[in-house]
């Protein structure tokens, strides 16, 4: 496989030709864009003049706009305005797919709403990003942690009596996942009717879909599936060990054949020998007494050490990573699955411009990874270009400026 390279990042790819306008903020509906663009297809963010405010969000925020805006062009336009609207509607003309995730109705009194702008365009396909599908909770609002509380995301992750969310925005990256997928359903199906359509992705409904194997399971077993620092395992090494120095390092060891290979590299001929071990199903049952052995007799062994037998012998292991120790990962480094990318100065809290690294889509179409074409754009970087392929002279751009509609000119 190899990374993206000035000549791969020119290649046709799936999407090319295909316009995307989308209204989206925070996570969710810039990840719809962010899966489209990558795939090739260009991908136009509207912006309100003050710009999406993702790009100035600090802490747990602070990477929102610069990972999820990639691969796109900006448009700041003020489209409470007539004739910022009017531009809009002019670009929507011309778009395959229109994108939003504000609350429900919000579009429609801009008139911006599926029913306006399938009159305007029939082959849009128009996506909508929220919080619930249409029902009885549609009008709550939702945010990734409200779903993961009420969705059983919390509870199967946190300990007994202390739901906790998941550490990243599962709900949110997937909801625009499902929402590229099902923009890409839409497209294809436009090819044989010739019509676009709305597709709806949730939040909720997304969490569900998570937590559907659980439900499953008590549908199956009538047992009702415990936290995940609480289950029952189905194999008996399969945790988190402290070993020299504090280090932790995660090991598992999950049919009898892997079992046989751990006793052998950590010289445990008693414990493969013994009869109440004999099958996984035997030593899950004997958790109780097994693993403190086991802990204990790898506790003077270096985290290293414990990493190079398993590797040696293909025994499943992982280090307890940061996400920040993942920018010098060797695997990423040597694929390709991190691209070099410029965030300008107003795509982050940190308010300059910043050199760094950034995770790729994780696929691969060919061999080789789907690159950055474009870093994330800065507030409005593409006003002017679209406005003229749109037909606006020079004249009526600069009187837009002035009456407040597009930003001023830069300089």
């Amino acid at each position: 496989m190899s990374a993206p390279t000035p000549d791969t990042a020119q290649r046709e790819l799936p999407y090319q030709g295909t316009r995307v306008v989308e209204f989206t903020h925070m996570v969710m509906g810039p990840t719809c864009g962010l899966v489209l663009g990558d795939l090739g297809a260009e991908v136009i963010k509207v912006e309100p003049l003050q710009g999406d405010a993702t790009r100035r969000l600090v802490g747990s925020g602070a990477g929102f706009f610069s990972v999820f805006n990639r691969n796109k062009k900006s448009l700041a336009v003020d489209v409470k305005d007539a004739r910022g609207r009017e531009l809009v509607l002019r670009l929507v003309g011309t778009a395959d797919v229109f994108s939003e995730n504000f609350k429900p109705g919000t579009m429609d009194k801009l008139g911006l709403g599926y029913s306006a702008l399938s009159q305007l365009n029939p082959r849009l396909v128009y996506v909508s990003h929220k919080g619930f599908l249409p029902g009885p909770y549609e009008h709550r609002t939702a945010l990734d942690e409200v779903v993961q509380m009420m969705g059983g995301l919390a509870y199967m992750t946190g300990p007994e009596g202390r739901p906790l969310r998941a550490g990243t925005s599962v709900n949110d990256i997937m909801g625009g996942m499902f929402g590229a997928i099902g923009a890409m359903a839409a497209l294809a199906q436009r090819e044989r009717t010739g019509r676009g359509q709305e597709v709806q992705s949730a939040l909720f409904e997304n969490n569900v879909f998570l937590v559907a194997q659980h439900m499953m399971q008590f549908a199956v077993t009538g047992q009702a599936a415990a936290p995940m620092p609480s289950r029952i395992s189905a194999w008996a090494v399969y945790d988190v060990f402290t070993v020299a120095g504090g280090e932790q390092i995660f090991l598992a060891v999950v049919s009898d054949t892997q079992w046989a290979l751990f006793c052998d590299a950590f010289a445990l001929p008693a414990l493969k020998a013994d009869p109440r071990l004999a099958s996984n199903n035997l030593r899950v049952a004997a958790r109780s007494w097994l693993l403190p052995q086991l802990r204990q007799h790898l506790a003077d062994r270096s985290a290293a050490e414990i990493a190079a037998t398993f590797e040696r012998h293909g025994l499943p292991y992982a280090p307890i990573t940061r996400p920040q120790d993942l920018l010098d990962d060797p695997h990423l480094l040597a694929t390709g699955g991190l691209a070099p990318v410029t965030l300008p100065a107003d795509a982050s809290g940190a308010g300059r411009r910043i050199e760094t690294r950034t995770a790729l889509l994780p696929l691969a179409l060919g061999g080789e990874r789907l690159g950055v074409r474009q870093p994330p754009p800065a507030l409005g970087q593409h006003t002017e270009a679209l406005l003229h392929e749109l037909g606006y002279l020079d004249g009526d751009i600069e009187a837009l400026r002035e009456a407040g509609v597009l930003l001023p000119a830069a300089g």
